[in-house]
């Protein structure tokens, strides 16, 4: 049956094939599937590139806020200086030193003399604020990450409303064609804010999981520090 239709028309055929072609080549192409979804897409894609820039951004400042081999070092000069009783050259170090766990020991330093419950205060208070300061704008990736499938699902309300609208001006000249645009941006809308949410809540919690090392970590050197001062001269 397919052969005699070629043979009976052979140029609609031709047309036909390359008309499938084309709409292959369309669904395939991923920009022209987001353009289908709208101005939810343009704020899916604004809060993509937020959530990415924030995460490279803490992501360097949380690397570089601790170092294991130096921090070691460190620890280790800062009890030198201690056993010998040069407390002055110890908060030099301290203050020479760029990082969280110098200027939480450098606050101790600062209250030697004073009970030590005074001193332990004094450190947490310091790694309070510096915890606070590495968790900077990350609540905005979690953020993102909860817009993401609301604003999606939001795309395919409206992308509905449309070709429901659309339906209702066509009146019984129904077609596909006439519906395609809201059904595009229902479906794309949808896919678009689950990936923006599921990408977004897989960095979050990348942050999220350094932010819980540096905070072991910075506990483990005052807990180092306060057992420094406790031992015996």
């Amino acid at each position: 049956m397919l052969h005699l239709l070629i043979q009976s028309d052979p140029a609609g055929v031709e047309t036909a094939v390359a008309s499938a072609t084309n709409v292959v080549v369309e669904k395939e192409t991923l920009w022209g599937l987001a353009v289908q979804g709208g101005w939810v897409m343009i704020v899916l894609a604004l809060g993509l590139v937020l959530a990415f820039y924030i995460f490279f951004e803490r992501y360097l400042a949380l690397r570089n806020a601790l170092h294991a081999e130096s921090d070691n070092l460190f620890m280790t000069n800062i009890r030198q200086y201690i056993h010998s009783g040069n407390v002055d050259g110890a908060r030099q170090l301290a203050k020479q030193t760029n990082s969280p766990i110098a200027r939480m020991i450098d606050k101790g330093l600062s209250r030697l003399g004073r009970p030590l419950p005074d001193i332990q205060a004094a450190i947490e208070n310091v790694g309070k604020l510096e915890v606070a300061n590495l968790e900077k704008r990350v609540s905005l990736v979690a953020t993102v990450s909860s817009l993401g499938p609301m604003l999606g699902f939001l795309g395919t309300v409206t992308g509905m409303i449309t070709a429901f609208q659309d339906m209702a001006h066509a009146g019984n000249n129904i077609e596909i064609g006439l519906l395609a645009s809201g059904i595009y941006e229902a479906m794309v809308t949808t896919v678009g804010g689950l990936i923006v949410g599921i990408v977004a809540y897989f960095l979050y919690n990348v942050l999220v999981t350094r932010i819980n090392k540096v905070v072991n970590t910075l506990e483990t050197r005052a807990t180092e520090f306060m057992d420094l001062l406790h031992e015996p001269a």
